[in-house]
């Protein structure tokens, strides 16, 4: 009897452990061996669209892979949310010890990078920036001011209220201009689809607030950025990245054409290509 009683105990406590853990603002897979590497995926995506470059590069490093809380089927957490997640990135290298790190980041992955970058206690690497600038806010918005972006605005109740059908259309709209594959478009569809609904509306206000523009000036470690020439063009593409990063003090320049946002996805072995080459690279 007692050692039931011990049993049912232990079963209870790992339950309130695996709960908790489910509702962090990171959760993290590792694989391989060597240096650590740390990949994080775009708004709304599941870490496991790192799968096809980790393959390769488990073979010679560390690879810890993120899903961010409210994504990727993993638990949503409380607001604010992108704050809640910078930090527990930064509190996960720190524990974890991983030092020169090189941090690989897609979207609002790539923003985070750049966050985590800029911060004085963290001795990373390099950064790898896929698709991402410092500041999606400041191109999106006219007369761009943090302060006026609110949850509680009439466009993210608007977004809260639709049904399942409208969603899906919504996200079907979306999938289509972040990829040039249908495939790719597909898959994209449904990531934003089984998100959590709440994180995917305020988290991108989370998102849109964000600027770290001035933040720039305290990176002094190399950085990568690879952009898609699509839907816009290379000339314009070329002038908003030198606009949004102007403050950083020196970086490498990719263009990925014909490709979309979800560079990984249009252009596999070609985006396969490049990380090798940027890795290695000393």
């Amino acid at each position: 009897m007692k050692n039931l009683i011990l049993l049912l105990v232990s079963f209870v406590f790992s339950l309130s452990i695996y709960a908790k853990n489910e509702s962090q603002p990171i959760s993290v897979e590792v694989t391989g061996k060597g240096k650590p590497i740390v990949l994080i995926p775009g708004f709304a995506v599941s870490g496991d669209i790192w799968n096809p470059l980790v393959k390769e590069l488990e073979k010679n490093y560390e690879c810890h892979i993120v899903t961010l809380a409210g994504f990727g089927g993993k638990e949503a957490i409380e607001f604010p949310w992108l704050p809640k997640v910078n930090e527990s990135l930064k509190k996960y290298i720190l524990k974890n010890d991983l030092q020169n790190a090189t941090i690989i980041g897609h979207s609002l992955g790539g923003t985070i990078a750049t966050w985590l970058a800029a911060q004085n206690d963290l001795k990373l690497s390099k950064i790898i920036l896929i698709d991402a600038l410092p500041a999606s806010g400041a191109l999106m918005i006219p007369d761009f001011n943090p302060e006026n972006l609110i949850y509680e605005s009439p466009y993210n109740n608007q977004q809260l209220a639709l049904d399942a059908v409208a969603f899906e259309q919504t996200a079907t709209a979306m999938s289509k201009g972040m990829s040039l594959k249908e495939s790719a478009q597909e898959k994209i569809k449904n990531w934003i689809l089984e998100s959590d609904r709440k994180t995917y509306v305020y988290g991108y206000t989370d998102y849109l607030k964000l600027d770290l523009r001035e933040d720039l000036k305290n990176i002094s470690i190399p950085v990568t950025i690879i952009a898609a020439s699509q839907p816009y063009g290379e000339e314009m593409v070329k002038q908003t990245y030198k606009n949004q990063y102007v403050n950083l003090k020196d970086y490498n320049f990719i263009i990925a054409e014909d490709s979309a946002h979800f560079i990984m996805l249009d252009k596999p072995e070609w985006f396969l290509k490049q990380m090798q080459t940027i890795l290695s690279t000393k």
